[in-house]
């Protein structure tokens, strides 16, 4: 809370938001609630900060995800005899690749998780960054509008319960496609 408060606070929020998607352990949410509760007119604006900085931090992520496996991730796959399936897994993430990335944006789950695995599978760049954009934007400003409709009260329910009514979206979402497919 005092970070919140600091005048380069904006650039905390920037920073955290940006390293927490390719390698920092703490989400920006604990920033983006103080803030958006101590100035609750800076909602929409410190959402879209914390929407951009976080796709770009992904970006970053993706970036390690690429360069680095071959260096690294690779030999190890190799000296274990795994890489038959770690193509398997590679083909699988691709083709679910855009729903993954969406679904992990909008969790709790470490994001960097998603952005490096992103990389290294080499997921098409632009369904990573779309399914990015739209997850990430789709949390910071669900999370900003909650706060700024209702204030402090909410927080505690953000905070508990968020992850948890993604998750039954999406799971809600899936099974509708699935039984779209499947019945019709």
């Amino acid at each position: 809370m005092s970070l919140a408060a600091k005048p380069r606070a904006k650039w905390f929020l920037g920073g955290v938001s940006f390293i927490e998607s390719s390698f920092f352990p703490i989400p920006p949410d604990v920033l983006l609630i103080p803030m958006v509760l101590a100035n609750r007119q800076e909602a929409w604006r410190l959402a879209f900060l914390c929407s951009v900085t976080s796709v770009l931090g992904g970006l970053f992520g993706y970036l390690v995800g690429a360069f680095f496996f071959e260096l690294i991730g690779a030999p190890i796959i190799d000296f274990y005899g795994y890489a038959n399936k770690f193509a398997e897994f590679s083909a699988y993430y691709n083709e679910w690749g855009g729903w993954i990335v969406a679904f992990f944006g909008l969790t709790p789950f470490p994001y960097k998780v998603i952005t490096i695995a992103s990389g290294v599978t080499q997921l098409d760049i632009l369904v990573f960054i779309v399914a990015s954009t739209l997850s990430r934007s789709l949390r910071f400003f669900v999370v900003a509008g909650l706060l700024w409709k209702f204030g402090a009260p909410i927080q505690t329910f953000i905070e508990k319960y968020l992850g948890l009514l993604t998750v039954l979206f999406f799971i809600l979402l899936i099974g509708g496609f699935v039984a779209i497919k499947y019945l019709m």
